[in-house]
Order: C-alpha cells, then structure tokens, then sequence
C-alpha cells in the first residue's frame, strides 16, 4: 500500500514543569497544546508556504493542525544536546545522493567500502548506508496474484468437497485470492478502458474548441462566453466544461493527468497482475525460506537509472530526517538522525522474508526506530514478520507502521504487518505504532478519505495529506498517504529517543500515544462516507504532536 482536519484537541494531563534530562539548561516550564474545539481555527486557505509545511505548524500559535515541531525547537530543544539516532527507512530504496538527505545517510563504520569483503562480519557485504534485499529486482506482482499463480493448477476447478482437510486452509487461501484477483484485475482493465475513451474524446473536444478560440489555455470564463452554433460544438463545449470545474481549469494539464492515469493502470495490469512475470527471478533466492538469506546487494539507491523506483522511499526519508535549517526544499522532523536505507519493497507487494530479514539487519546494526511505509491483505508467511518483531521488541526498537490506504476498517480486515493476532485481536508486541492519515481541512475533513482506521489495530493519527517532500534526483514533490503519515511520526520518536535515550521503546510508543491531541468532533471516514467520532478510529483517539510528546517524555524521564 503506497499512495485532509480538524478542529481539535484534547490533551491527556495538564500543564507539566519539569527540570531539562540530563543537562544544565534553565527549568523547561511548558503548558501542552490542549482543548483546541474552544478556539477559533484558520479558515482561509494554506498559502503554497503554509502547505509545504504544514505538517509542522501548531494549531495554537499558526492556527494549522500540524504536530507542533516549529514550537518545540523554538521553546524545548533549542537548548538541548540530544543522542544521534538511527532510523532505518525499510522502503523501496533512497536516493542517498539527495542534497537534502546526503549529510544525514548512515554510515557502517565498520565496513570498507567496496572492498569486496564483509568487514564488520555482519553477513552482509559492502553494505555501507544499509543493503537492498531486492537485488536488482524492480517490478513485482502483487501478493494474492502470487497466491493465486502458485497454487492454480493444484486447486483450478475443484470444489470444495474434494479438498481435504490437510489442505483446507491453504485452499481457503486460494479461493480468496483469486477473487480478490479477478475482482481488481477486471477493475483496473475497466479503468484502464474508461479512461482513454474519455482522453480520446476530450482531445477531439478540445482541438476543436482551441481552432475556433485560437489558444489551447483557455479559460472557463473564456470557454463559458465562446457561442457554440452547432450541436457537435455544443456537446464539447460541455465536455470541456465538466473537466475543467472538477478535473483541471487547464485542459492541456488535464491532458496530462488522464495520460498518467492510463499509465497507471496499464503499468499495474503489466506487473501487478500478470501471471507470467517472476520478478524474483533475478534476486535467485528462495523467497519462501526464511534460511536462505545470503541474497542482495549494497545499492541502496536501486539498480536501475529510473529514480521512480525509488521515489517513495525518498519521500519518507526526507519527511524523518531531512536536513533541518539548510535553507533547502524543506525540514524533517528530526534532527541527530542518521538515514538507515534498507531496499526492500518493489514496485509490488513485498515478500515477507525481505522484511523479516530487513528488520533484523536494522536492529542488528544499531537502528532504534524502524519505518515501515507499506503493507498489504494476504501474507504467506506471517510467521517470518511477527518473529522480526518479537526480536525488534526484545533489542528495544520501535517500529513505525503505516495504517494503509483503502479506507477500511482494521478492526475488521486484516492487515500486514501487524502486531496483533487476527482472531481476537490481543497485542503480540508493545513495539509496534501504526499511524492513520490526516487532513489538512478543519471540521469533518479531518481524516484523509483514503486512510485506514480501527479503534484497536490504528494507535494514532498524523499529517498525510499533501505532504511535501524530497524525491530523487535533488527535486522535491507532494505525496499522500499512511506512507506519509508514518516517517512524521517516526521522526517525533526518534526526536524523543535522542533527548531521552532512557526510554525504552515501548515507553516512547506511550508517550507518543498519551500527549496528542484530540477533538470531539465527528468526522468523514473512508470513501463510504462515514461519520464517526475522531475519538473512536484509533487506540488513541488522538493526533501526534511532538511539542506535547516532550513535555510528557520529561515526565517519565525522571
């Protein structure tokens, strides 16, 4: 799963003094963000600035529902020296040579570079900013197409009477993925189809339309006063008008977009359900065998010139960590982080094994908060993942998980990865932060319509809306997402775990959960249009705010 807000706020506790951990700097006297329903918010749009920031504003003082970051580096951490941290950002790889990124990307100091030996006898060789499970794979199916390929021609056609019970379970697998299969693949062919009638249409519609007004940027107003004398010309007249009031004013630019979408949906059908791609193929491992795990490369950028394939992962690298006060494209959340890239989700759905193993390579060398940005419904081997976060939890690590974008109900769809059993539902780790997505709109838009929710299996909610970022190749982008909403979090736990490196992990995910903020209101969920209480789609029923998260961290610290 790769792809806005409310009028909050209601803090747990209320306004803590505490002395600074650890340091000699004057007595921290700071009053939380709270009880936000009772004060008037911003109703005017965000200026490009305020959108590109968003995410660290603070609704008090800029009256924008961001996680306070600007405040707490103005009012808590200005004077404080913190811990370096390491995150690992467990992806699709990251552009290391980024000019936003390239000061904060890990180094193995135990390793040689390119000296063709494993120096640090870790395992893994050359692997000086992190490994790439993936090899020089890039395109992959998704994983109920896997299932549906394997297991095919040995239960194609056969009824349910004839299974035995031995493989009951596996053939209820089966069943379900393949539908889930014909049900997308057919949905991304319609799509596919709807979508380049309505591009040939629209590009006969608007030559005409651009001989007769003697310009291809026209205008509404301009496209309204133009007399259409036929009815040909008044059908497309029409056309046009429809696109430009709910796709794009500019038609040229809509242009563009329908050709982007046609390249969506062919690339999906071309990979993600195509049964004759083996896209591991070239890796040459096992990806069913946890044991076979001698696989891999060092290049964490990819192994391919087109840096799309990495784009995701830059993205969220950037949103952790990406290079505070050096007057370029933007500031991550954290500052004393070090960039842990781990190549490990293709253009597709992942293996389980490539993010068990990379899990265990983060927490082996050194990463204290690991970003998972992806995820999907089916998962052969689950086992693999809950033993990596068994042992992430026992190391003292904290994984950042992204909630996903489909807009369901957790509580009632599984998940993977997920920290919890899927029959009752009981925690099997105290590790694991899964984040839902937020809006940047006030009122009932506080929930992005694409986010995930469950009022047991999401913990909380951040800004992963319009989220702008670093994308490869020294550019930078808006993404939306979970995958978003995730390394924003990530970066406040990894803000907290260098001020307070004596709290554990499973601390800092309370901490975390307990000082954000919260709002009474009800809110639109999902594309169903749901109205729920804000405080009833997460654990926490709150949104992440670093500012807060301090304050209370002091607390427990002592």
């Amino acid at each position: 799963m790769k792809i806005p807000f409310f009028k909050p706020l209601f803090v747990a506790g209320i306004a803590f003094t505490f002395a600074a951990c650890g340091t000699t700097n004057p007595i921290l006297i700071s009053t939380p963000v709270e009880n936000i329903d009772e004060i008037p918010l911003k109703v005017t749009p965000l200026t490009d600035i305020q959108l590109k920031n968003w995410g660290q504003y603070d609704l008090v003082t800029d009256t924008i529902p961001g996680m306070s970051i600007n405040k707490a580096y103005s009012e808590i951490i200005k004077n404080k020296t913190g811990n370096q941290v390491i995150v690992a950002v467990l992806d699709s790889g990251v552009d290391i040579t980024h000019e936003d990124l390239k000061s904060v990307v890990w180094v193995n100091r135990g390793e040689v570079a390119n000296n063709g030996r494993d120096d640090d006898n870790n395992g893994y060789i050359d692997d000086v900013n992190g490994w790439n499970f993936l090899g020089d794979a890039v395109k992959e199916n998704l994983e109920y197409t896997r299932i549906y390929k394997r297991l095919k021609s040995k239960y194609d056609g056969k009824p349910a009477g004839a299974i035995s019970s031995g493989n009951r379970a596996e053939y209820d697998v089966y069943v379900s993925a393949k539908s889930e299969y014909e049900k997308e693949y057919n949905e991304n062919v319609q799509n596919k189809t709807q979508y380049e009638q309505i591009k040939q249409q629209l590009t006969i519609a608007h030559k005409a339309v651009s001989a007769k007004l003697g310009k291809e940027d026209y205008t509404k107003k301009e496209l309204a006063a133009m007399e259409a004398t036929t009815q040909e010309m008044q059908q497309y007249k029409a056309m046009l008008a429809q696109i430009q009031n709910n796709v794009n004013e500019n038609i040229p630019a809509a242009l563009k977009e329908l050709s982007e979408a046609i390249d969506y949906f062919t690339n999906r059908i071309d990979t993600h359900f195509n049964l004759n791609l083996d896209g591991r193929a070239i890796v040459g491992d096992n990806p069913y065998d946890i044991t076979d795990n001698k696989y891999g490369n060092n290049k964490v950028s990819g192994p391919t010139k087109d840096k799309e394939d990495v784009k995701h992962g830059t993205h969220v690298a950037g949103i952790i960590a990406a290079k505070r006060g050096n007057n370029l494209g933007m500031d991550g959340v954290a500052n004393n982080v070090k960039i842990m890239a781990i190549r490990a989700v293709p253009d597709g759905d992942e293996y389980d094994k490539d993010i068990a193993l990379g899990i265990r390579y983060a927490v082996d060398n050194g990463a204290k908060v690991i970003n998972t940005s992806f995820g999907k419904y089916f998962s052969p081997n689950p086992e693999f993942v809950i033993d990596a976060l068994k042992y992430a939890a026992s190391k003292d690590v904290l994984i950042v998980n992204a909630a996903g974008n489909e807009g369901l109900d957790l509580d009632t769809k599984m998940v993977y990865p997920n920290d919890q059993t899927p029959q009752n539902s009981t925690e099997i780790v105290n590790n694991v932060l899964t984040v839902g997505a937020l809006n940047y709109e006030y009122g009932s838009g506080l929930v992005a319509g694409f986010s995930n929710f469950g009022k047991s299996n999401v913990d909380v909610f951040a800004p992963g809306t319009k989220i702008w970022s670093t994308t490869p190749n020294n550019t930078y982008e808006y993404l939306q997402g979970t995958s978003m909403a995730a390394p924003a979090v990530a970066g406040v736990a990894a803000v907290i775990r260098s001020y307070y490196p004596k709290l554990t992990a499973a601390q800092v995910k309370q901490i975390i959960m307990n000082s954000g903020v919260s709002t009474k209101a009800s809110v639109v969920v999902s594309e169903n249009t749901l109205n729920k209480k804000f405080t009833d789609l997460s654990v926490s029923g709150k949104m992440v705010n670093l500012y807060n998260a301090l304050i209370l961290a002091e607390k427990e610290s002592k």
